[in-house]
């Protein structure tokens, strides 16, 4: 994948020399140093202290870190385990509180690199995880289908809470709806573990809008998580506005529409085998060129707000709702930084609406995944007997 290569070491190249990196938050920050707002950059906007948003009750940086690609990237690789602890360790340095894992990512493996990594801060972060897919729950073998029978949901997170070297999950969610499961029992089953003081607060992902309605119903459910980014703009539709209804908090994931919005994909970038992207409709050779045009905007916004490409996605979804807390995963410690630095980029009313116009003025040509994928988004739970 030459031409992807090519372009992230642009987007680093891009950060660095603009003056937002220093060897000194790299190497040894303390907590307390996070919050002094250091002077406004020269370039792109730099990391400063995070900001705090709620999901529901739940108190988080305004940016959180996603793991799943700490064990290994899209691109198949495996990362190097002491970097990946250092980036945790240097996000919480710069205020980041909220990190996302699942069983499933590894599976199992990226658990315990969050668990090791964040063990000397523990009770200053909010640790996420997932259940609910089919897996082993001693050899972390991927079966087929889903697995939230409420038996196995309470011996997954015996699992969860041994990797992540912790006695509670702050922040625990259904990863997939269970078509032979009514979300009741699983809210049940979590109310059981919260009971234990093993789960603080649950949520779901991907879910269909009335398993949300029945489940915040029997359980109030704190957080959503489901693909959002300029790129994939689906739940605006339905979700959204029913989260701000019942007061439930929004974790989109793939916020960065998994690299495509950091400009680190063109028109001749293909992908390396066992990368899902390679598989997906929206960047398949007959659509990518044509959804190119997003990131022109993106580029164009950029160089406005003298920020990078990749801030101005995330910076849009903060902008979209208080509520709305993106979890940008990353592999390199620049990027993780850049990331951050988007909490930092702000939208007047006028140019949020001139941004949101000019994103929905590009229609995105194929589906966000393949379709054995995408199946299990938008699934209803059986009904209660």
């Amino acid at each position: 994948m030459t031409s992807e290569r090519k372009n992230k070491m642009g987007r680093r190249s891009f950060l660095m020399s603009a003056g937002a990196l220093s060897a000194t938050p790299l190497l040894g920050c303390a907590a307390t140093q996070a919050s002094t707002k250091p002077a406004a950059p020269s370039g792109p906007t730099a990391p400063q202290a995070l900001g705090r948003r709620k999901l529901g009750s739940l108190e988080v940086s305004s940016v959180g870190l996603g793991v799943q690609n700490m064990s290994r990237t899209y691109q198949t690789t495996v990362p190097n385990r002491p970097e990946m602890l250092n980036i945790l360790r240097t996000a919480f340095d710069q205020g980041v509180t909220f990190f996302d894992a699942a069983e499933a990512y590894g599976p199992h493996e990226v658990e315990r690199i969050l668990g090791e990594g964040v063990a000397p801060f523990r009770d200053k972060v909010v640790i996420a995880s997932k259940f609910g897919w089919n897996i082993d729950l001693e050899t972390g073998e991927r079966r087929p289908g889903l697995n939230s029978r409420p038996d196995h949901i309470q011996l997954a997170v015996e699992g969860m809470l041994k990797r992540l070297r912790t006695d509670r999950i702050d922040l625990l969610y259904q990863h997939r709806v269970d078509p032979e499961v009514p979300i009741e029992d699983v809210a049940g089953a979590v109310k059981d573990l919260m009971a234990q003081g093993k789960v603080l607060h649950w949520g779901l992902c991907e879910m269909g809008p009335q398993t949300l309605r029945r489940a915040h119903a029997t359980l109030p459910v704190s957080a959503v998580q489901n693909e959002y980014s300029m790129l994939w703009r689906g739940p605006e539709a339905v979700i959204l506005p029913l989260c701000q209804e019942l007061g439930i908090g929004f974790v989109p994931w793939s916020p960065l529409g998994v690299g495509f919005l950091t400009g680190a994909i063109d028109a001749k970038t293909r992908f390396a085998p066992g990368d899902i992207r390679g598989i997906e409709p929206r960047f398949a050779p007959e659509n990518l060129p044509h959804n190119l045009a997003l990131i022109e905007q993106v580029k164009r916004w950029a160089e406005r707000k003298r920020a990078t490409p990749a801030q101005i996605p995330l910076a849009w979804l903060i902008a979209q709702k208080p509520w709305i807390v993106p979890i940008p995963g990353t592999t390199q410690m620049a990027h993780m930084l850049e990331n951050i630095g988007a909490a930092d980029v702000g939208f007047t009313p006028a140019e949020l609406a001139e941004l949101n116009s000019a994103v929905s003025a590009v229609e995105i040509r194929g589906a966000r995944l393949p379709e054995q994928v995408l199946v299990f988004s938008g699934v209803e739970a059986p009904p209660k007997k």
